[in-house]
């Protein structure tokens, strides 16, 4: 494979650069009001006053951080642990090591976790997906338990998982002795570190169908049906927001790492410390809002339009345009000066193409980051001859206005 790198046209840049608890808690209309996402653009970080110990706000597909109180200050997590517990969990459902229909046999040693519970029987057998569920609505330490047995052998054996997890993903001030967050000596993290957790938890979409309910009831194999509410009111009060984990413990006090969506962005603020569940919900809530009058996202790439004209010979009368395969939209600050490079890799080896065939991929960059790309198809039939001699005489390039 062979790169080619250029700016973007300078038409493109500036397009871009003018871009201006265990327990379920009683709400008020005023507080539910409160959790609207607002359309105040002119907030800034003077105006928020987080009363929890540590906060953290990111735009979580390029980890940018937007506000931030001792973010590295050590806390203990409580359940917002398990977002580990799922994290691994997910990562071996999509790699296909394991399947959510997979059937789980609850253990005694799962049964008998104290604090949130699932309400599951000792030989009682239930899926992965359902025992997600648990974990991602109800905060079940029973399930978490009884996943952690399932994919590690025993809880240790989890654990020592989720630690080298951690230290894959640079969680420096990280350690778990448990799945579930109950209080033991040692187990502590930082929001930061929850953030990295919470950011890698998110490139698995399927769990957002689980953190992001409120309500569900599982029935099937029991006489009692399992009556799961989620302890993350933010999922029903807070417009978009689809997960991801609460936690409470004496210790601990009162934590989440939330999570919404608001016109194609997403943000993400992790809360640990807050002295009441209140609290915990309006700093979060006043963050992820914040960060929505902060950031927008921008159409850079229409499907079909011209990314590259690539050319066949030193005249440049033949060429083939390179044409997007898809759309992409990118999370950008607004009213600020952005800056995009992009690189289109082809697939030199091909021994022709014709119309319509994809011929290779363009990256784009922000800060030298990676922060999208698209695959790209032929508009014409091109030989042999040409494939192999259009690198060298690429020369010109054109950029369709898709913004």
């Amino acid at each position: 494979m062979i790169k080619r790198s250029r700016l973007i046209s300078s038409a493109l840049c500036a397009a871009i650069m003018s871009t201006t608890l265990l327990f379920t808690p009683v709400w008020t209309e005023a507080e539910v009001l409160e959790l609207e996402p607002s359309d105040n653009k002119n907030q800034n970080s003077s105006s928020i006053d987080v009363d929890a110990k540590s906060a953290l706000l990111i735009e979580p597909s390029t980890g940018k951080v937007i506000y931030e109180k001792n973010s590295h200050e050590k806390f203990a997590p409580a359940s917002v642990t398990k977002i580990m517990t799922m994290l691994i969990t997910m990562e071996n459902v999509d790699s296909g090591k394991i399947k959510l229909n997979d059937k789980v046999t609850v253990s005694e040693n799962a049964k008998k976790m104290g604090g949130s519970s699932m309400i599951l029987d000792t030989g009682e057998v239930r899926t992965v997906e359902e025992l997600l569920k648990g974990i991602a609505i109800a905060s079940g330490n029973d399930a978490a338990v009884a996943m952690a047995e399932y994919l590690g052998g025993s809880e240790d054996g989890f654990v020592k998982k989720m630690n080298e997890e951690a230290q894959k993903l640079g969680m420096k001030d990280t350690h778990f002795e448990n799945c579930t967050g109950l209080s033991a000596q040692g187990h502590l993290t930082t929001a930061y570190d929850i953030a990295l957790m919470s950011k890698e938890l998110l490139k698995h979409p399927q769990i957002l169908k689980y953190s992001g309910t409120y309500m569900e009831t599982i029935s099937e194999g029991r006489k009692s049906p399992i009556e799961l509410v989620n302890h993350n009111k933010l999922v029903r009060f807070y417009k978009g927001c689809d997960g991801l984990k609460t936690g409470f413990t004496d210790e601990a006090k009162y934590c989440i790492s939330a999570t919404a969506t608001k016109d194609g962005v997403r943000m993400l603020a992790v809360i640990m410390g807050a002295p009441t569940y209140k609290v915990r919900n309006r700093d979060a809530s006043m963050l992820m809002t914040y960060g929505f009058s902060k950031f927008e996202s921008k159409k850079i790439v229409k499907k079909d339009s011209i990314v590259e004209k690539v050319n066949l010979n030193k005249k440049g009368d033949k060429f083939f345009l390179a044409k997007a395969g898809e759309d992409l939209d990118l999370v950008v600050p607004r009213d600020n000066n952005i800056k995009i490079d992009h690189k289109c890799v082809y697939n030199e080896n091909a021994k022709g193409f014709k119309k319509g065939d994809e011929v290779g991929y363009c990256e784009f960059y922000q800060d030298g980051n990676v922060c999208g790309k698209v695959k790209l198809y032929c508009d014409r039939d091109v030989k042999k001859g040409g494939i192999l001699s259009h690198f060298k005489y690429n020369l010109g390039r054109v950029f369709d206005n898709a913004i």
